[in-house]
């Protein structure tokens, strides 16, 4: 072999490995890539939910340092749970009015999202014609054309706004926690819904909240949208002393597994019953083509903390083994890991804020 035919060869070579190497390297980066969601299967989504725009006279601006802090932990997911009447008056005679400038701080928030690697849920928590928390809507949703011809035209809206973005980046949920209505009502509403959106964004992932409370599966409703349920049952546990569920204070305190004395009988809810009763329906629907996530869970400060966390590990072993994603109530706040503010906790200081650091130790790792 001469000299030039050794170079053409070790340079063949060469470029050969390098080669191999991009087709390596390209082949890993996608395998680490997130799958695009789909209605039928949705990522393991896992983060919390952020209030600031939860009540319109309260309502903040989306704090950068919430998503950078969510992203640091190690988390993938925001749940913004928005009342309608941060961009609207909520009068009926002006439901067709959106504030542009006000939307502004959504986008930035979507914005924040994909500087952080953070998928953005956009949920609306009060929508016209329905809220779960008080004051009532003027007209109910349910029943009234005009509500929801208005909530179409605000989801449309929403739709035009974010057509383009990936949902890897953005997705919908549609209506927090429909109460305990007949299901061809809120179908009915949830394909008006899913229509005015897809005719400005057919390509948009939607999810809708199970019926009662986000307890119930829609199975009327598989394969139309993904669907959202919820982690707090039983109440007794992450509800108890909570101010605005009226009767909290006079349970005794709870413990994991809670047994509830009845008349005739003694209630037990334990890691059984919590697949039976909230993994196994919810299953059903996903073999009928409805990806699954836990859109709200926690447990209120006033409950014990090694009541809470006993509890949380058996929703996240659960969950885990199911495949689903789920957000918090909150990231700082009374349900979250920060700032939580319960009597029976050592906090450790951090970044400014008071870490609960069993807490989030717990939900990291699972």
């Amino acid at each position: 072999m001469n000299r030039r035919e050794f170079l053409r060869r070790t340079a063949a070579a060469a470029s050969a490995v390098a080669i191999a190497g991009r087709t390596t390297d390209a082949l890993a980066a996608a395998a680490d890539a997130p799958a695009e969601p789909t209605v039928a299967k949705l990522p393991r989504w896992r983060g919390f939910n952020l209030l600031e725009w939860f009540n319109a006279d309260s309502r903040k601006p989306f704090k950068d340092e919430d998503f950078a802090l969510i992203a640091e932990w190690g988390f993938d997911f925001v749940r913004l749970p928005l009342s309608y009447r941060c961009w609207n008056s909520g009068k009926v005679e002006e439901w067709d009015q959106i504030d542009e400038r006000a939307l502004a701080q959504v986008d930035e928030a979507v914005e924040l999202g994909k500087q952080h690697k953070i998928h953005v849920n956009i949920n609306f928590h009060r929508a016209p014609g329905y809220c779960v928390n008080p004051p009532k809507e003027p007209l109910v949703l349910w029943d009234d054309e005009k509500a929801l011809d208005a909530c179409a035209h605000h989801w449309a809206h929403f739709a035009k706004r974010y057509k383009g973005r990936s949902n890897r980046e953005v997705t919908f949920d549609l209506l927090n926690e429909p109460a305990d209505i007949p299901e061809e009502k809120y179908a009915k509403v949830v394909r008006r819904l899913v229509t005015a959106i897809h005719e400005a964004d057919a390509d948009r992932l939607i999810i809708a909240d199970g019926l009662k409370w986000g307890n119930s599966p829609v199975m009327s409703l598989a394969g139309v949208v993904a669907q959202s349920t919820r982690g707090y049952e039983p109440s007794r546990v992450s509800h108890y002393k909570a101010n605005w569920m009226t009767g909290s204070d006079q349970w005794p305190a709870p413990t994991w597994p809670l047994k509830v004395k009845q008349k005739d009988h003694e209630e037990v809810w334990d890691r059984a019953r919590l697949m039976k009763t909230r993994i196994t329906p919810f299953k059903a629907l996903q073999v009928k083509g409805s990806g699954v996530h836990v859109g709200e869970w926690g447990a209120f400060n006033h409950t014990p903390h090694d009541v809470t966390l006993a509890w949380m590990t058996d929703y996240l072993e659960l969950w885990k083994d199911a495949g689903w994603g789920w957000a918090l109530w909150n990231f700082r706040g009374s349900f979250g890991p920060l700032d939580s503010y319960r009597k029976d906790v050592t906090y450790e200081d951090w970044r400014g804020h008071k870490l609960d650091r069993k807490m989030m130790e717990l939900i990291r790792a699972h």
